[in-house]
């Protein structure tokens, strides 16, 4: 499908590790909290998890897919899906994808935005690059771009992943699609007509 009309840009940044990280891992919360991976996620409570978590994000890639599409990246066999917990509700989730047999992609992660800033998205972090580790990998990747959180790429870093590549992607504003209707961000944004 090629989709035409007003572009968006965004600097996505590719991070790597290729030791666990020697930095301790924060302290438990004192909330009540559960970390459950969720093998055959239902399809309705994935798309849950990533249209809220990625909302302020402008996550957009997977809302286009149809659910037997989505369906089918979600089960694979190479993928490990983690829901966080905190008081009994979903507060998000992380996405593991095994790329290579050596090789372990943190494809998702984040929060729901009423458990951002609640000192729990570190812990969080440190335990889902543990799970990356735990099949000993030779590395680990993650990807960012500056429509993510305005920490997030300091927090990749400070976990031990270094960038080792950085690109400009183009792609059409998937709030002209429909998505997205009441989004607001107060970075400017550059965008560019589709000729």
């Amino acid at each position: 499908m090629h989709l035409t009309g007003p572009r968006l840009s965004a600097v996505v940044t590719y991070l790597e590790m290729t030791a666990p990280p020697v930095i301790p891992a924060p302290p438990r919360p004192a909330v009540p909290i559960a970390l459950l991976r969720t093998p055959n996620i239902p399809v309705s409570f994935y798309r849950y998890l990533y249209e809220n978590v990625g909302e302020a994000w402008l996550w957009y890639e997977r809302r286009r897919l149809d659910d037997e599409t989505l369906c089918s990246l979600i089960h694979d066999e190479g993928v490990e899906i983690y829901v966080f917990y905190v008081n009994g509700a979903p507060g998000g989730y992380g996405e593991l994808k095994k790329v290579l047999d050596s090789q372990v992609d943190l494809a998702y992660f984040g929060l729901l935005p009423e458990f951002i800033g609640r000192g729990l998205g570190n812990f969080f972090l440190h335990w889902m690059i543990d799970q990356a580790w735990r099949s000993d990998p030779t590395r680990v990747t993650v990807n960012t771009c500056d429509l993510d959180h305005p920490r997030a790429l300091k927090a990749y870093q400070g976990i031990g992943f270094a960038p080792y590549r950085r690109e400009t992607q183009e792609f059409v504003d998937p709030r002209t699609e429909g998505m997205f209707a009441g989004w607001q961000d107060c970075r400017p944004i550059q965008a560019t007509e589709n000729h």
